[in-house]
Formats: structure tokens, sequence, C-alpha cells
């Protein structure tokens, strides 16, 4: 596969969300996950997404169970800050420094390595100035423990204070064809100090996949009509409709919707990284497989007249993101 650079760090041009592993999008198995790493190695497919509140807890130790014997042949990418309990139940974000010493020992010590590639901040703690947070993180990378330090879905002002301390490797926040809020400060902000994007949901959560036409397509124990109100009774149709958009130059291109909106999120920069997430081998093929499809100016042009906006917020709760 193709490999692309976030500031100083190669990884593949696409990566695997590997969070719905674990928990969120329905029950999970894990030896079907494990082999879905396995081949997602295979296929060069090796920027690998996980966080230690996934699960939680449960994620990292999948992670670190699928690449034991294979560490050099991936990059690990994991998160604190989305403080949870071992039961599930939530905290809130802390970005105190002596909490990231803490989350990047247990994270190291779930994931079974000796240091992690890229260390994000899951969530912005603002409580805590992000010049101590990441001061903090700065002295993991000073200790070897991190290679790199990334944010996710942090504003723009706060990602310049952060890259004064450190340098940022990358932002990861929420983007995809027709979740495009970045494009106003956020993506021009992280091209101007040179860090890598990071877009995670560039399926829109599934949506973009085209095989979601309603809650009943929803796995026993899936949570996304709940937690993400473009799953809502008010916007579903609206947002479906947008899919029906996607299809139609899907099936002028040869390919499925989702891999339209994979190759959209390629095309939009090669400073920017789609990290597509599954649990089904079949899936992580035709995610991957989207590297080969080309989307030419024309069908760019067709999308941005054709494909609007998707309606309703990313997240039921959107307090703790662009913060």
């Amino acid at each position: 596969m193709e490999q692309r650079t976030l500031r100083d760090l190669t990884v593949s041009a696409i990566g695997l969300g590997c969070m719905g592993m674990s928990e969120f999008y329905g029950h999970g198995d894990d030896a079907e996950s494990v082999k879905v790493i396995h081949r997602a190695i295979g296929l060069g497919c090796t920027f690998l997404d996980t966080a230690d509140m996934y699960g939680p807890f449960t994620n990292e130790r999948l992670v670190g169970r699928a690449v034991e014997g294979r560490r050099d042949e991936v990059v690990i990418a994991t998160k604190f800050g989305n403080e949870r309990r071992e039961d599930g139940s939530w905290v809130g974000v802390d970005g105190s420094p002596e909490y990231v010493r803490a989350a990047c020992d247990a994270s190291l010590q779930r994931l079974a390595v000796d240091h992690i590639d890229l260390y994000y901040q899951h969530r912005v703690d603002t409580q805590v100035p992000i010049e101590d947070t990441v001061g903090a993180m700065a002295e993991l990378v000073a200790a070897g423990k991190v290679r790199h330090l990334g944010l996710s879905e942090a504003a723009a002002d706060t990602i310049r204070r952060a890259d004064a301390v450190h340098p940022i490797t990358a932002l990861q926040t929420e983007y995809s064809l027709f979740t495009r809020d970045v494009e106003a400060q956020i993506l021009p902000t992280v091209r101007e100090l040179g860090i890598g994007f990071v877009a995670y949901s560039p399926l829109g959560r599934g949506l973009l996949t085209g095989a979601i036409r309603s809650h009943a397509d929803l796995p026993e124990g899936d949570t996304r009509a709940d937690r993400f109100p473009r799953f809502g009774e008010e916007h579903f149709d609206h947002n479906l409709a947008l899919v029906d958009s996607v299809r139609v130059l899907a099936e002028r291109k040869g390919c499925t919707p989702g891999q339209v909106a994979i190759a959209w999120t390629l095309a939009q920069g090669l400073d920017i990284v789609p990290i597509p997430g599954t649990k089904r081998l079949r899936y992580l093929e035709e995610n991957v497989a989207a590297a080969e499809v080309t989307l030419d100016t024309d069908d760019l042009a067709w999308i941005d007249a054709n494909v609007g906006r998707a309606r309703g917020d990313r997240y039921a709760n959107m307090g703790t993101v662009n913060r």
C-alpha cells in the first residue's frame, strides 16, 4: 500500500480503526478481530488505531495480542484522556500530568509493547492548560515510551499552543465527505504548522457504506442510534439521501459507496490518512481496495455539487470536541 507521512511519521495511506472490535458497534468476536488485524497487516494496512477507553481497556489488549511477534510491522496509535472505570462507567476528561504518565504506563502494559508510536490526547481537558498536558507527554518521548505526539478533536488555538511546547505529529478528528467542518479552521491550521491529519469515521460511522438503511440494520448491542444524532429519526432519512447520491457516483466508478467515501478522503491531500474501522474481513478488504479508486477533478466537482452535509450533531454531547 501507498505510504503517507504525518509530519515525521510514515504510515500506511489507509489505517485501521479498532474501536468497534470491542465496543459501541455491537458485540465483537476477538478471534475474528485478530484475523482482521492480521489480514490488514498482510494487505499493508499497518497503521492501527486504538485507545484505552475502548472496551474500556480491552481493545488495547486485543491489539497487543494481535501484533505479538509482529511489532516491527505496525504503527500503533493509542489515546488517553477519556477516563473510564473497569465497569465501563465514565469519570471525565483528564489531562493532568499525573494522569498522562499513569495512563501511558497502563497502555504500554496492556499493549505489551515497549513504546507507543503515536500517543494522542483523546479529548482536551479545559481545566488543565494544554501546555501542562503536552509537557508531560513530551517527557514520555524523552523517556522513550512514546515516539510521536498527537491531539484529537482540538481547536485551532489549542493546536497552536500545543505545538509550541512539542511538535505535534498528527491531529485526529472526524472528517468525511459529509462532515467537512474542519475545512474552515482546523485543516488550514494543521497544514500551516506541518501537522498531519488523521480522519476518523471517514465512512460516517457506517452510513456512507450504504449498508445501513434502517435502525433494524444495526446489530444487537449497537449504540449508534443513541449516541449519534445523525442516526436519529429526525435526521436519518436526509442523511440516507446523501448516501444515495454517493451511490450514483459509485455505480459509475464500478465500486461501492464506502469506497468512494474513503477515496474522497484520500483525495483531500497527501497529509490526510483515513482510518475506517471494521471487525469484518470482507469490509476490511473492501476498505483497503478503496486505495485503488481514483477520483478525478470531475468526480470531486460532482461530489461537491451533489452531496450535501449531514444533518445532526456528530455527538449527542458536543461539549468535549473542538476544545
